[in-house]
């Protein structure tokens, strides 16, 4: 059974195994990512959310409401291909466009899996970062094109 929730500051060393598992978009240098970054975007600066399948943390999604960008969407190497990514993204894209009108971006590297999964969902390219990446937009007219106005409440 899968479950979708809130992420928690007590969750943090669970979504930092899972970014750390990843086999794409890895982590050059592990130290960037720290503790704090993930307590300011699961407190003050964004929100996110996590799936368990019976009990382990199979994915997170966070959002950066500062910058309007995805900070974070990742899900563990052995819970891929079961639509823990597509649940994690809609849950994390309603609640962003019930919150503010700004588009939402975010960035990928090119050739990705992650990359197909962004233009199979709905998502813009919109050209490439100065770091080599793929760079796609989500409007909330896109999404609510995309979903429907009557999209249901998670």
């Amino acid at each position: 059974m899968m479950t979708l929730r809130q992420a928690l500051v007590s969750d943090i060393p669970a979504l930092h195994t899972i970014r750390m598992a990843v086999r794409e978009n890895v982590l050059s240098n592990p130290a960037l990512v720290t503790q704090k970054d993930y307590e300011d975007f699961l407190t003050s600066a964004g929100r996110g959310w996590l799936c368990e399948v019976e009990g382990q943390v199979a994915g997170f999604a966070i959002v950066d409401m500062e910058r309007h960008n995805v900070w974070a969407l990742f899900v563990h190497p052995d819970y891929e291909g079961r639509g823990t990514g597509k649940r994690l993204q809609d849950a994390m894209l309603q609640w962003y466009f019930t919150q503010t009108g700004h588009t939402l971006w975010l960035s990928t590297g090119p050739g990705t899996r992650a990359e197909a999964f962004y233009r199979r969902t709905g998502w813009r390219e919109t050209g490439t970062t100065p770091g080599g990446e793929t760079r796609f937009e989500m409007s909330r007219e896109d999404w609510l094109g995309s979903r429907g106005a009557g999209y249901k409440s998670l």
